[in-house]
């Protein structure tokens, strides 16, 4: 369908076309040079020791499990209202997951409260997905964490640029992973960074990464090395080079593309309120201007009243030409983990993924196309006017 306003759209241009250009001119396509410049300016960016790019999230997630010695017989506390990845993660390595619910629906994010809750003899970490590019709780999970003496793993797939006290999201744990998918703040397609301040973990990651070999082939490419050692049971988790250049681009592109982002976030609050619609996140993080200064703004959820038909709203969205999405249907309620984990219940979770739709938000979005949506929205009919919500706690 070719939509007047899609969920998500890429902010490519010359820049990205050059950088694959030269990539393609250079004859090395495979993880080199390019990645290498890649990682060193993520670190920066962020402020982290150290950054390693990998081929997506999912297995950046992986090795934060394998580097901290997750496995068979352990425990990972984790949100069910995230993509399915973060857990997926958990049970690559061999270990099991301990769900936890949100902190309701003015925060769509993992509560601390619930953590402790789940934390067992054999807890060894805990899962924290910045929902949105919004900052989990990090000072009092972190807390929690030190006192049971578990890790933190941030998921900041949706989190590139947002920050939690001055620091990026990303660096607050032991291991950050970031998601480069194509409808995320920095696409390269696929791709993914793992971030980390652990000299220890930063190398057992880089072994893991490709193949447990001593050496790579860029490596020998460069006249460094003659040969190579196998020392562990590692993976295929590379990058390549063309991915590497799209990063390099997209991240010269990343503070501007937020902070449009925010432009749109604060536009959306202001304009839905008072319709019958929960803003989660609304006043959260608003900064002196009245933008949300502290997110990525990675996506904008709405909440439904309860009684409204969830496919009637977003048919009439549709029908306007506007897509929609739902972030996110929980784990926990899926066949898989359902079998798995019989009995889970997330009272908090669940009543706010059932009524949950997420609106357009990137970057290139028009003032037109932005209007066009809260025009949509608000016309709405009988699917959201004239319900009156509970008030909620606000954070």
């Amino acid at each position: 369908m070719d939509w007047l306003v899609p969920l998500a759209d890429l902010d490519y241009g010359a820049e990205e076309e050059t950088a694959v250009r030269d990539v393609l001119h250079s004859r090395w396509l495979t993880m080199g040079g390019v990645t290498q410049e890649f990682e060193n300016e993520f670190a920066q960016f962020t402020g982290a020791r150290h950054a390693i790019a990998v081929s997506n999230a999912t297995v950046a997630l992986h090795l934060a499990m394998l580097a901290l010695g997750i496995g068979p017989g352990d425990e990972v506390i984790a949100p069910s209202l995230t993509f399915v990845a973060t857990t997926n993660a958990v049970l690559y390595a061999g270990a099991d997951v301990r769900f936890a619910d949100i902190v309701g629906p003015c925060d769509l994010t993992i509560a601390p409260a619930e953590i402790e809750k789940q934390i067992t003899p054999r807890t060894r970490a805990i899962v924290v997905m910045h929902y949105g590019g919004y900052a989990g709780r990090m000072d009092a999970i972190l807390d929690i964490a030190a006192r049971h003496k578990l890790a933190v793993i941030e998921d900041a797939a949706h989190a590139p640029g947002a920050k939690f006290d001055g620091r990026a999201l990303g660096t607050l744990g032991d291991v950050g992973c970031f998601s480069f998918f194509s409808n995320k703040n920095l696409s390269t397609g696929e791709g993914g960074m793992l971030v980390t301040g652990r000299d220890d973990l930063a190398a057992k990651v880089r072994l893991l990464r490709s193949h447990g070999m001593t050496t790579l082939t860029w490596d020998r490419h460069q006249g460094h090395a003659h040969s190579y050692d196998v020392t562990a049971l590692g993976y295929n988790y590379r990058i390549d080079e063309l991915r590497s250049a799209l990063g390099r681009a997209q991240l010269a592109k990343l503070e501007k593309g937020n902070a449009r982002r925010r432009e749109i976030t604060a536009r959306y609050w202001d304009a839905l309120e008072g319709i019958g619609l929960e803003l989660p996140f609304r006043g959260a993080f608003r900064g002196a201007g009245g933008s949300p200064a502290a997110s990525a703004c990675h996506l904008f959820p709405v909440l439904l009243p309860p009684d409204a038909d969830r496919a009637a709203f977003m048919d009439g969205l549709r029908a306007a030409g506007i897509q929609t999405s739902i972030h996110y249907p929980p784990i926990h309620c899926f066949s898989y983990y359902r079998e798995r984990y019989p009995g889970v219940a997330l009272p908090l979770t669940e009543a706010v993924a059932a009524r949950e739709v997420t609106l357009p938000l990137y970057p290139t979005m028009s003032d037109a196309q932005v209007e066009m949506v809260i025009a949509a929205v608000r016309a709405g009919g009988p699917v959201v006017r004239n319900h009156r919500l509970n008030e909620v706690e606000t954070r």
